[in-house]
């Protein structure tokens, strides 16, 4: 029987003896739901849960792609392509997306995303060849100005170490190392971190009708079935960061029990990404049809995120969340976080 424990999570400053911390950050937890696999559900104490899991949840994370893990961290998303979901056609211009990547630093992106194949539900899949020219160039050109982290939005080896070769700092796989399993061997041999991201199917194909056992404990297994690829592949847990990946073959509700749960994810012992910025889900649940109108709601997920201990949030609007989270962090007490 698989048995999971959620570190039920809390920001308040009265915190009791003997509570200990989410991954080292500005969170704490002094119980955890307790939950087997088609069977119970229950509230246990910290003497319940077995000490490598404990350690799982709450050793501080290293240092990666130059972050640290004491505050949240703003990833800006960059979309050199023609038809991203929200701003496709936008920045696929070098000048455009130069300006684009200078205006996210100014306003507190703490790592910038640069993709070249849109991955939106019905996407079709780049050739290496044209994904490479419109994200190697714009990366060198961010590097030459810029001392940013970037990350490279990427399925691909040859993208990757191409993307690598010009400054990127990290490779995020939404495919997890399952589209090109050559990419765990490339990310290890040259050294890299790389987040990996849970995606029911691919792009193309991904939103017909997803299904699952239990969505919050499939989506579990499948990533701690991928970090094990990639610590056999050379990447230590230390470079590691996973993404539920929200809307990657999820329904509303699916996205929706990701989120609630999203705490169970710290017992992987990774820095936790989520990208749920401007998603459909968000345009379902407050009638914004546009991608453009979702902000106020892309806002309201990063900060139920930060309020369970989620390190890094994939937005587009940078300067909104920011001022948001910091904000909210004054206005309940939490001592010491910057961002």
């Amino acid at each position: 029987m698989s048995i999971y424990y959620r570190p039920i999570v809390q920001t308040d400053p009265c915190r009791p003896q003997g509570a200990l911390p989410v991954a080292g950050g500005w969170c704490w937890f002094s119980h955890a739901e307790r939950i087997e696999r088609g069977g119970a559900r229950s509230l246990v104490p910290l003497t319940c849960i077995p000490p490598a899991v404990l350690h799982a949840i709450s050793a501080p994370r290293a240092t990666i792609a130059g972050l640290t893990w004491d505050a949240p961290r703003l990833m800006g998303i960059l979309n050199v392509t023609p038809d991203s979901f929200s701003d496709g056609g936008k920045f696929n211009a070098p000048e455009a997306a130069l300006a684009r990547a200078a205006a996210m630093v100014e306003e507190g992106a703490d790592i910038l995303d640069i993709g070249g194949e849109s991955t939106r539900p019905g996407a079709e899949t780049v050739p290496d060849d044209v994904e490479i020219a419109r994200t190697a160039p714009v990366i060198a050109a961010i590097r030459a100005g810029q001392a940013v982290p970037i990350s490279i939005d990427t399925r691909k080896s040859a993208v990757a170490r191409a993307a690598l070769m010009a400054g990127a700092s990290l490779v995020n796989d939404v495919a997890a190392f399952t589209h090109d399993p050559g990419l765990a061997a490339l990310t290890a041999g040259m050294g890299a971190p790389v987040c990996l991201m849970h995606a029911q199917g691919d792009p193309k194909t991904m939103q017909t009708a997803p299904v699952y056992d239990d969505v919050l404990l499939d989506v579990y297994d499948f990533l701690a079935d991928r970090i094990a690829v990639a610590t056999a592949a050379g990447i230590p847990r230390n470079r590691i960061i996973v993404d539920p990946g929200i809307g990657f073959g999820k329904t509303p509700d699916h996205n929706l029990a990701l989120l609630r749960g999203i705490s169970l994810f710290h017992a992987l012992g990774c820095p936790v990404l989520l990208g749920a910025s401007r998603k459909r889900f968000i345009g379902v649940i407050s009638g914004a049809e546009a991608a453009a109108d979702r902000a106020a709601g892309s806002v309201a997920v990063a900060l139920g995120a930060v309020m369970q201990g989620v390190q890094i949030l994939r937005v587009h609007d940078i300067a909104l969340t920011k001022q948001a989270i910091r904000v909210q962090s004054v206005v309940i007490g939490i001592e010491g976080l910057k961002i």
